[in-house]
């Protein structure tokens, strides 16, 4: 196999890594603005099987040139070029993965469905951890209740050891996660699609120690288009981040006084994008590189007739590879159905997502086999 992977920030850097620890990977090819900012985990491994090449994603012909020779591509880059890519992989001839995250481009992308099938190819955005993950686990409870009622799917990338004031540390993108705390999120009311408020309808959900007590939210994009999916099908599905208790508390004042808005404001003459100027002032205190983090998952989907299925997840910080545990579980997630698009276990050819796409049993036996443990949760 010979796989490339836009994208040399946190999630690409760890899907790469991960594909290179699969023996039937001959080639990576990792393709970035600026490849050359390696994490340590990858820098050993530059010469050998790994490949550097710089990409600017926005130049169509470039990039297509690039995806010649190879069997797939994994992109991680920012989730606006995701359409592009898509439709550059298709006109090469590739499989295509990528980490989704904004509802309305993952429909653009299904247009591609009709010219992935003639080629043979699949096209799955969506393929992290949340949307990703996620979706998988609840696609696979659905299955199995039989008639399901309620989806309720709860995730967090956490610090491990948090600090005041936000108990927050940045382990992914920050513009992401504010798009998240800013855009309405979709979610099944009475069997039809309907959008919430973000940072809305605040509930308690306990973890076993060393975790404890989270608070869960809503947010935009970690369901993807399930609830067209199930439309009619389900009565209740819903997505709602995690974060230590006081979080939205101090979040949601934060956006009411305009601090993430995306309109400009004239600041002493100066036009100024309040939520550029929150970023560029809140990163340095949030980013913490050598401080361990965890990830945090509950799936819960309920029948009509009482049957439950449960899975958690707690994931934390690979101290041995300097790897997050966001990157363990979003990174290797892309890497893994990159690799089951190219060796036949994903078959199905076309645009399609994760939970529609991707064989549970064979998804969760990898991940396991990468320490990423899910537990079903006995009922």
């Amino acid at each position: 196999m010979r796989m490339l992977v836009l994208g040399a920030g946190l999630q690409g850097c760890a899907c790469a890594y991960d594909l290179l620890r699969q023996p039937e990977v001959a080639r990576v090819t990792l393709a970035d603005l600026d490849p050359r900012r390696l994490p340590a985990f990858l820098k050993k491994e530059v010469g050998k099987r790994l490949a550097l090449a710089r990409i600017d994603v926005k130049r169509t012909a470039r990039l297509r040139r690039l995806m010649r020779g190879h069997d797939a591509v994994m992109n991680a880059s920012p989730y606006h070029f995701n359409y592009a890519v898509a439709k550059a992989a298709v006109a090469t001839g590739l499989h295509c993965a990528d980490l989704g995250g904004n509802t309305e481009i993952v429909q653009r992308q299904k247009t591609l469905n009709a010219a992935a099938r003639k080629k043979g190819l699949s096209i799955i955005p969506d393929c992290g951890l949340a949307p990703g993950m996620v979706n998988i686990l609840a696609a696979e409870g659905i299955r199995r209740v039989g008639d399901a009622d309620t989806v309720k799917i709860f995730v967090g990338g956490l610090p491990r050891h948090p600090l005041p004031p936000l108990n927050y540390q940045i382990v992914y993108s920050l513009e992401g996660a504010l798009d998240y705390y800013t855009t309405p999120s979709w979610v099944l009311r009475d069997g039809a699609p309907a959008r919430v408020d973000a940072l809305s309808e605040l509930e308690p959900v306990e973890f076993p120690a060393p975790v404890g007590m989270l608070e869960a939210f809503h947010t935009g994009g970690g369901i993807s288009t399930m609830p067209w999916t199930y439309a009619g099908r389900v009565r209740t599905m819903e997505y709602k981040t995690l974060r230590y208790p006081g979080h939205v508390a101090i979040m949601r004042p934060i956006r009411e006084l305009g601090l993430l808005d995306l309109k400009p404001v004239m600041v002493k003459g100066t036009k100024v994008v309040p939520r550029d100027a929150f970023i560029a002032t809140v990163s340095p205190k949030l980013t913490k590189p050598d401080e361990p983090d965890l990830v945090a998952l509950r799936v819960e989907v309920t029948g009509r007739g009482g049957r439950r299925v449960v899975w958690q997840l707690l994931d934390y910080y690979d101290e041995a590879a300097g790897i997050s545990a966001m990157m363990r579980t979003t990174g290797y997630s892309l890497a893994i159905t990159g690799l089951m698009q190219v060796d036949g276990r994903i078959s199905a050819a076309g645009a399609h997502t994760p939970d529609e796409a991707v064989p549970f049993r064979a998804y969760v036996d990898e991940l396991e086999r990468r320490g990423v443990e899910i537990r079903e949760v006995p009922q």
